[in-house]
């Protein structure tokens, strides 16, 4: 889902512009990859490249266990003891449901964002494995949603088959990743005659006809690929490239467990013990009262670009999921299209909150404690700035998921076990000063637009628009309340510390 321009409204901070190049600049999340970020695997490809077959050779399993329902993410970790639960938007209780057996579970309204397998395997010790839909159900907005958690996990891991061949859209995918701290591996895996080589493949690798004994097909195959891959994407040159066949990936899990190690070292080394300015005092640089008009015109102003973005992106959404009502999904697959949508939705309006309070704090704070801020300094404001939240929050918590109804309604569930259900791939504890903004539809929207004799595609379009609009609505409410409690608590505590001469946090 690639973002509009913000529009211009004459102010002279830029504090809620998303940062970065690129399509998805809200949503990669490459370079905020911390000590305390997990390491991950994020497997990727087309349908009918084996993707769960190689995941399953990989950790040395049987696929069925690997199944999830379709369009959901499975994340596989480390555990004692094996279990499986699933997390649906609409319940603050994950479905749990045996490990060994999944398709012996609960029947779903709808189908659950992700679904967690936790094993005792040795490999997942040392990174987790998430398998992701297939490529075509990911869409546009899908594929910001995947940049986001490749950003995070660290690896990507792309499987395609020998008679596939590469998509516009995912050589777009990966030339958003080629040049970043991601890793990338390939896996090639046979057709389903074979490694059968083309005529023009084994010609173009010097060896003769295909039937020629010193022709390695898999290696005529691989070679292909990477000749294609490079062409249009470069910048993966250094990626890694693996020939999987009868289920044997041994070449492959040496590969992600070496990256595991290394990154790993790479991430504990990147922060500190101790960050400059988490201890002692801080003392008060600027003339009490010069900070307060500024913090109050920035965060006016952050709040405003913010509602007026998010309107312009709900528009290009209604158009989208129109053409697919009309041309694409139908009003039987609405639901998911959707959902993937208000999902991608929800990470943009998450990353520019952050975004714009870190600006803010970092301005304002700096004028009066001098800039540039610590990240010792920064975080002590953070956590006093969190805390006191709380304090100022008039209504529901702020900790609140959007969740649409059948009705076109949208209705509020409040708390952060209703938050964490909404994760296809979720992050560590989050460190930022607000919650994240979280959409989603609800289970009777999937029973509402399956039952037979709901094809009427004005139909469709009319409830499309109405939730559409009452999305907007509460979104604009949302990001306001958001931004006056920032403003409050992050007033009170400059307004302390201005007062003593030092800040207490």
């Amino acid at each position: 889902m690639k973002p509009g321009p913000l529009p211009d409204l004459g102010t002279p901070d830029d504090a809620a512009r998303p940062p970065g190049p690129g399509p998805f600049p809200h949503l990669l999340g490459v370079g905020r990859t911390g000590p305390d970020e997990p390491l991950a695997v994020v497997a990727v490809g087309p349908a009918g490249a084996g993707r769960v077959g190689v995941l399953a050779a990989v950790l040395e399993l049987d696929d069925e266990i690997l199944s999830v329902p379709a369009g959901s993410w499975l994340v596989v970790r480390d555990a004692a003891v094996a279990t499986r639960v699933a997390y649906v938007p609409g319940y603050r209780t994950p479905y749990s449901y045996r490990a060994d057996l999944p398709s012996v579970g609960p029947a779903l309204a709808r189908p659950p964002r992700r679904v967690e397998l936790s094993l005792p395997q040795p490999l997942l010790r040392h990174f987790a494995l998430v398998d992701t839909p297939d490529n075509g159900l990911l869409g546009r907005s899908g594929a910001g949603v995947l940049l986001d958690a490749v950003g995070r996990a660290g690896a990507l891991l792309f499987v395609i088959a020998a008679d596939q061949s590469f998509s516009g859209d995912e050589l777009n995918l990966l030339a958003e990743v080629a040049g970043t701290a991601v890793r990338v591996f390939f896996a090639v895996t046979p057709a389903a005659d074979g490694w059968a080589v083309p005529e023009s493949a084994a010609a173009a690798q010097g060896s003769g006809k295909s039937g020629d004994p010193a022709v390695d097909p898999a290696g005529v195959i691989v070679s292909a690929h990477r000749a294609a891959l490079l062409a249009a994407v470069p910048g993966l040159a250094d990626a890694r490239w693996f020939p999987i066949a009868d289920g044997k990936a041994g070449e492959l899990r040496q590969a992600l467990v070496d990256w595991a190690c290394d990154e790993g070292l790479r991430r504990a080394s990147s922060e500190p013990p101790e960050l400059p300015g988490a201890r002692g005092r801080v003392p008060v640089l600027a003339e009490p009262g010069e900070w307060s008009e500024r913090l109050d015109r920035q965060i006016r102003a952050a709040g405003r670009r913010i509602r007026q973005h998010l309107a312009l992106e709900l528009a290009d959404l209604h158009l989208r999921v129109v053409q697919e009502i009309l041309f694409g999904v139908g009003c039987a697959g609405l639901p998911q299209m959707l959902d993937r949508e208000l999902e991608a939705l929800s990470l943009l309006a998450t990353a520019q909150c952050d975004h714009s309070v870190r600006a803010i704090i970092d301005d304002v704070a700096g004028q009066l404690f001098g800039t540039p801020l610590s990240e010792g300094v920064r975080r002590r404001i953070n956590e006093a700035v969190s805390w006191s939240l709380t304090h100022h929050t008039a209504g529901p918590e702020l900790d609140r998921l959007l969740l649409v109804t059948s009705g076109a309604d949208v209705t509020g569930m409040t708390g952060g076990a209703a938050l964490d259900a909404l994760s296809g791939y979720p992050a560590s504890a989050r460190t930022e000063v607000l919650p994240p903004v979280a959409v989603a539809l609800s289970g009777g929207c999937w029973q509402h637009w399956r039952t037979p004799g709901r094809n009427d595609t004005n139909d469709a379009r009319a409830w499309v628009q109405r939730v559409l609009r009452e999305i907007d609505l509460e979104l604009s409410r949302e990001v306001a309340r958001r931004f006056e409690v920032v403003r409050l608590s992050l007033g009170t505590v400059l307004s302390d510390a201005a007062e003593r001469g030092t800040l207490r946090a």
